[in-house]
């Protein structure tokens, strides 16, 4: 008990996550980038990610986009005018 209240567990990983619009791109970003392989320094995690940025949003496909990536579905990206 914590001051007269029944401590409550924390709620998981999970739990915490739903209904978060961003949980996708952020689980996306620690599970595909930052920690899909050690790093020796912050320097060289920093490094990848520009390259990690590019294939998220112009190669991966996403669900939500019916599988194609967010790049398919914008045209005006900088480069790409119609």
């Amino acid at each position: 008990m914590l001051n007269g209240r029944i401590a409550q567990p924390s709620p998981t990983v999970r739990q915490r996550r739903s209904g978060a619009r961003s949980s996708n791109s952020t689980t996306g970003l620690l599970e595909e980038w930052a920690y899909i392989r050690p790093y020796s320094t912050d320097t060289d995690r920093c490094a990848a990610l520009p390259q990690w940025l590019h294939y998220y949003n112009h190669h991966r496909g996403h669900t939500a986009l019916g599988g194609r990536s967010p790049a398919d579905r914008v045209t005006n990206l900088s480069g790409q005018y119609n």
